[in-house]
């Protein structure tokens, strides 16, 4: 893994407007850069949002975040791994894997951040068009 690397990009229950408590984790331990997109496909999984990436032209909103301890960066990446089920049960797969993506900031420039991507499929589920799963559920709830 790429340890010098010390940002994190999420678009699901990590965001701030998610009001989900691990954000209250990432709150303490990242520190928020700017609001960012990644090129993937968000797909509506039910219970969470799954990004996949994609060789199309598809965004997913999100926040990119940057550690505020680099000496925590092991325990705390290692709790987030845990949060997303990177560590699988002998003989299966991970649901979700940390790599590496680049990030587009708000401001038009570029960084490399470690995102959660769906290591699933998302075949058969509704693709959230617009990439922000915060828009999608309120849409949703006003139906």
């Amino acid at each position: 893994m790429n340890n010098d690397i010390y940002t994190l990009f999420v678009y699901g229950s990590l965001r701030s407007g998610f009001q989900h408590p691990a954000f209250k984790y990432i709150s303490e331990y990242f520190e928020f850069v700017s609001k960012a997109t990644i090129k993937g496909l968000l797909a509506d999984m039910g219970e969470y949002p799954a990004a996949t990436p994609t060789t199309i032209d598809l965004r997913i909103i999100g926040e990119l975040y940057t550690i505020k301890n680099k000496d925590e960066f092991a325990w705390a990446f290692a709790q987030l791994d845990d949060y997303e089920g990177v560590h699988a049960d002998e003989g299966e797969e991970p649901l979700f894997i940390r790599t590496t993506g680049e990030v587009l900031l708000e401001n038009n420039s570029t960084t490399t951040a470690w995102v959660y991507w769906y290591n699933r499929s998302v075949e058969g589920y509704p693709v959230i068009k617009s990439g922000d799963v915060l828009e999608y559920l309120q849409q949703k709830l006003n139906k």
